[in-house]
């Protein structure tokens, strides 16, 4: 096998943590002697141990002369839950490092390899690339713009609609799809949508996978005016603690107080919610949130299940964007497409 292979199969050890690191990184690690894997680990939850660690505590052996894959730098630094993994490999005598990406944050961002380097270790940075940063998508942009990353999910028939025009919405797209988005909920710390969809759906905003066992998202309900149903499934649930709201005006009724934050813009909600550690975001409706977020180039990726059937005149899934010119438009980039069922499923990268 090559380093690349060695890197790919870190990656996929890396997702197996995926939704439970927040707002740590996905991270996995091979461990390689003699052309044999001896070890092999991942992240696997915010405060455990990191992924290096992880496989060396798996070692069938000594590490000793081994090389390492690791999708990310290993961390160097002490100002947090668990120990440094660089020192951890020089301790453990290990030969050489492959890894897929710099690590972004401040208090590692190069030091990681320096230190190795310094201990005599080979280090070898960069391989597959791109598929580390396709990976760490949502910690590499909180980390270089200190904001949440932002995933918009939509539901539209091929024309666009999210509702009949008397407000009928369920359901537009089939049972898979809708499994689909509950994965999704999975692997975000929050679920966002607007005070309307909440008077007019009052979801629960959960995640509800037979069997399931992971964290329930914290839901966010943004709202300009503060009038929202008391009575609300989010407000009165078991997971009610977990309900932030953000508001231009007072909230008239019983709520945490600290769960009630006034705002005055969209980045002002953004900033306190980076500063709550909510690096992974979903918004899931209306069409009222979802274009103001556009509007203000905060979405990051866009998640569209489109149901082939034609409603007419119904409510839009997006309303002005406030373009002047065709070549203003909002255009995705490395697009990925399949069926969930009867939908055509496509995602990718906007900002």
């Amino acid at each position: 096998m090559t380093d690349a292979d060695y890197i790919l199969k870190a990656i996929s050890l890396a997702k197996l943590g995926l939704g439970h690191t927040w707002p740590n990184p996905l991270v996995g690690a091979v461990i390689v002697k003699n052309g044999r894997i001896i070890g092999q680990g991942y992240h696997q939850s915010y405060g455990n141990v990191h992924a290096e660690v992880d496989a060396l505590n798996n070692c069938t052996e000594s590490p000793e002369g081994a090389s390492i894959y690791v999708n990310l730098e290993p961390c160097c630094h002490t100002n947090k839950q668990t120990p440094p993994c660089a020192q951890r490999l020089v301790q453990e005598k290990i030969k050489k490092v492959v890894i897929a990406n710099l690590d972004p944050n401040p208090a590692v961002n190069g030091k990681g390899v320096e230190l190795l380097k310094a201990n005599g270790i080979e280090v070898v940075a960069g391989v597959e690339k791109e598929q580390g940063e396709k990976l760490n998508e949502v910690f590499f942009h909180a980390q270089k713009n200190k904001k949440p990353f932002i995933h918009l999910k939509l539901a539209t028939s091929l024309d666009g609609k999210i509702a009949l025009a008397n407000g009928e919405s369920k359901w537009i797209t089939g049972e898979t799809s809708r499994f689909t988005v509950h994965q999704l909920r999975a692997h975000h710390q929050g679920v966002i949508i607007g005070a309307q969809t909440l008077r007019d759906d009052n979801p629960k905003l959960n995640v509800r996978i037979p069997d399931y066992q992971g964290k329930q998202p914290f839901r966010i309900i943004f709202t300009e005016s503060g009038k929202l149903p008391q009575g609300a499934e989010v407000f009165c649930d078991e997971l009610k603690n977990q309900t932030l709201i953000y508001t231009q005006k007072n909230i008239s009724f019983s709520h945490p107080k600290e769960n009630i934050i006034i705002v005055s813009s969209l980045h002002e909600a953004m900033n306190d919610l980076f500063e709550r550690k909510m690096i992974s975001l979903l918004i899931e409706g209306g069409a009222q949130l979802a274009t103001a977020f556009l509007r203000e180039r905060l979405v990051n990726r866009i998640s569209l299940f489109m149901n082939p059937s034609f409603i007419g005149e119904g409510k839009f899934s997006i309303g002005d964007l406030g373009l002047k010119s065709l070549s203003d438009r909002l255009k995705l980039r490395e697009v990925e497409s399949t069926w969930t069922g009867e939908d055509l499923y496509l995602t990718g990268r906007l900002f």
